[in-house]
């Protein structure tokens, strides 16, 4: 029993990575407006996500660990994109990609770099979320954020 749990458990957390953001892109494009929805709280989760799937590849773990993190990741590119564009800052994009992809290789210097950021994840994760919510906070307005993407983020968490 335990094995099909876990089983359940793989499975699903995959299936919910791969349509994670999609409900929040789909907010985002239908109102042509990425009002609520922090820039600073994207960067943030896709700087936690993009440090751990460095650290994945760097150590040579199995592609099942991580494989859901790619796909994360393209979703997040592809919201970032989108609320830059209906905010106006679409001349960010290039700065950000070279930041990240700086960064990608940088991780990789020396292995107390890549440790290091790895041990720094979960909080910035959590500050991800913490700038959101305060982002929320100070407009007193959710726009488009959308509480299912929230809703199957906490599901990804509670299934690891």
């Amino acid at each position: 029993m335990a094995p099909t749990l876990l089983d359940l458990a793989h499975w699903s957390t995959w299936a919910v990575c791969a349509v994670i953001k999609l409900p929040q892109l789909a907010a985002v494009l239908a109102a042509r407006s990425a009002r609520g929805v922090s820039v600073g709280s994207l960067l943030l989760e896709l700087t936690g996500f993009l440090v751990f799937l460095r650290y994945q590849i760097y150590y040579g773990y199995p592609l099942q660990t991580y494989l859901e993190y790619p796909i994360i990741i393209a979703q997040d590119v592809i919201l970032l994109l989108c609320i830059l564009r209906f905010s106006g800052n679409m001349k960010r994009a290039l700065f950000y990609a070279v930041v990240f992809w700086g960064g990608w290789y940088m991780l990789t210097l020396h292995k107390r770099i890549i440790d290091l950021a790895m041990n720094l994840c979960t909080f910035i994760s959590a500050a991800s979320k913490l700038v959101q919510l305060w982002c929320l906070w100070q407009t007193r307005d959710s726009g488009q954020v959308s509480a299912l993407t929230w809703s199957l983020s906490a599901y990804t968490c509670a299934s690891k």
